[in-house]
């Protein structure tokens, strides 16, 4: 029987087996999280900024929104004590809340504790394991590919130590994997459309689920951290480029008018207008005690610097009523709610002025440049206990030396090495042999690092770069494809291939085991931290 049109452009991914794929992606995820799940609690700290984000969500999840907090609560909590510690009024946070709210179900469940206030980046560290095994193998289109990117992506270190954190940036970078598997997604699903021939193709641009969750995901991505709209900028348009690029594929007239008018507007409501409302709708928490912000934060120093005004909508009127105080609602029902998201608006630019102006002269010993993120020249340190004495906490070190325990925000360094040399690899195949593939790891690299150029003038750290790393492993599965080659090329070949991208992924595995000492506050004596330090701009 001669195949159908939608039988012969059906992607090569659908024609392998589903079953395989989801049992392998499912085990390496619950390995992955066996891993992260590993010691949680330990260090029984605080670690780095998990200082503000932990005590942010357990505020969120007992009072609705964000309150201050006496001095030295920190100790208090971790004697297993959280009364007495909160001000009565809000506190001026910097980042969006969702991920906070993740943090906060977390503690819900397990504690407020350290392995409480961790767990939810444990399951998302691991949930995003099995993403890159799906994303990958849409991508490639190989059920093998996609496993060897997920066991790459679970073998990284900056990958996993974000997982054992309360940090933001591991609930960003998933958030903004699974918005561009969307997009991925939906560019397949538009083509698939196209080639069956259906009747109404012209207007497919009108219903796009793919794109809808893309949105959604999106926007929860941005809920997390602002720097999630570079990502959705720069996919949007590749969304346009990739629908127009499908209609002239298939023969349509007219293709770039045509996406422009019948993909390019229903594209947007579905991305970037769902994107908006995902993003407003995190802030709900804020929206019901918005009241308590007008108060508190009218006349931030924010709000005035540079000769701005108070929010209007906490302002009286002039001259003032004897019965108007600053801050408190003057309108019910949706005029409330229109007082209280023009204050949210009011909230976003104080935020964006302590960004972009408060943050400038700051240092911190352990700021870099994104010039070096890439080759991971200057890791985060989250803790570290030096000088513990032989016979101290199993310390076996030979007398006059010492043993050490760290936690070290720093990649493996042959997923990040081998990615960056793929990189080069898919720059010059996406522009010289036009492979889309290739655009995906490149225009995803892109958005997530190249921005931060823009502001390396105040402290950034290298783990802002979690959010390239899939972008990396996905050019690195990519070259192995290429390596590998299809079934048909000679046998030798296919059997050099083989034996690079296994040598690699062994590798990387060994690289795993060596450094995981470094990751997880293992005990080390002080000759073998230094022969896991290989730079001394990692110390």
């Amino acid at each position: 029987m001669t195949p159908s049109a939608a039988e012969r452009n059906r992607p090569r991914w659908q024609s392998e087996d589903p079953v395989l794929g989801w049992v392998g992606a499912i085990c390496l995820a619950s390995l992955a999280f066996f891993l992260r799940r590993w010691h949680l609690g330990t260090p029984h700290q605080f670690s780095f900024d998990e200082t503000y984000y932990a005590k942010d969500a357990w505020s969120l999840l007992n009072f609705g929104y964000v309150r201050g907090y006496v001095e030295d609560a920190d100790k208090t909590i971790l004697n297993g004590n959280v009364m007495g510690l909160w001000q009565d009024g809000p506190s001026m946070i910097v980042h969006p809340e969702v991920g906070k709210w993740l943090i906060a179900g977390g503690i819900k469940v397990f504690g407020m504790d350290p392995a409480g206030w961790r767990m939810a980046s444990a399951i998302v560290g691991a949930l995003m394991v099995l993403l890159m095994c799906r994303f990958v193998r849409r991508v490639t289109g190989s059920t093998v590919l996609g496993l060897v990117a997920g066991l790459l992506l679970s073998v990284d270190g900056l990958q996993l130590v974000l997982s054992r954190l309360a940090l933001l940036d591991i609930f960003l970078a998933f958030f903004l994997l699974c918005g561009v598997h969307c997009v991925v997604a939906d560019r397949q699903w538009l083509r698939d459309r196209l080639a069956s021939g259906e009747e109404h193709s012209r207007w497919l641009g009108w219903w796009r689920p793919w794109l809808l969750a893309g949105g959604v995901s999106f926007g929860l991505a941005c809920g997390t951290k602002w720097s999630a709209l570079y990502t959705l900028a720069v996919f949007g348009l590749l969304v346009w480029l990739w629908s127009a690029g499908a209609r002239r594929a298939f023969g349509q007239r007219r293709p770039l008018l045509r996406s422009i008018v019948l993909d390019g507007i229903p594209a947007f409501l579905a991305l970037v207008g769902v994107a908006l409302v995902t993003y407003v709708a995190s802030w709900t928490g804020w929206l019901m005690h918005a009241d308590a912000y007008e108060v508190a934060f009218s006349n931030t120093q924010y709000t005035t610097y540079g000769g701005g005004e108070a929010w209007p909508t906490a302002q009286c009127p002039s001259p003032p009523s004897a019965d108007c105080v600053p801050g408190e609602p003057d309108a019910d029902g949706l005029g409330e709610v229109a007082q209280s998201l023009r204050s949210l608006w009011s909230y976003h630019q104080d935020v964006f002025t302590f960004h972009s102006h408060f943050l400038n002269d700051s240092t911190h010993v352990y700021a870099s440049k994104p010039s070096t993120w890439l080759v991971m020249g200057r890791p985060v340190g989250v803790d570290a206990q030096t000088d513990i004495q032989p016979g101290s906490q199993g310390c076996e070190a030979p007398s006059g030396s010492t043993c050490i325990r760290q936690v070290l925000l720093i990649g493996n360094p042959v997923v990040w090495w081998g990615g960056c040399l793929a990189m080069v690899a898919s720059l010059l195949l996406w522009v010289g042999a036009r492979d889309w593939r290739h655009g995906v790891a490149v225009v995803g690299l892109a958005s997530t690092w190249l921005p931060w150029f823009l502001h390396d003038d105040r402290p950034i750290f290298f783990f802002y770069a979690i959010t390239s790393l899939p972008f990396m492993v996905l050019s690195v599965a990519l070259a192995m494809g290429h390596l590998i080659g299809a079934s048909d090329v000679p046998t030798r070949r296919r059997t050099f291939g083989v034996v690079v991208a296994g040598s690699y992924t062994v590798l990387a595995l060994v690289a795993f085991a060596w450094f995981w000492p470094i990751w997880t506050d293992e005990l080390l004596t002080k000759s073998e931290w230094d022969a896991r330090i290989w730079f001394q701009r990692w110390i």
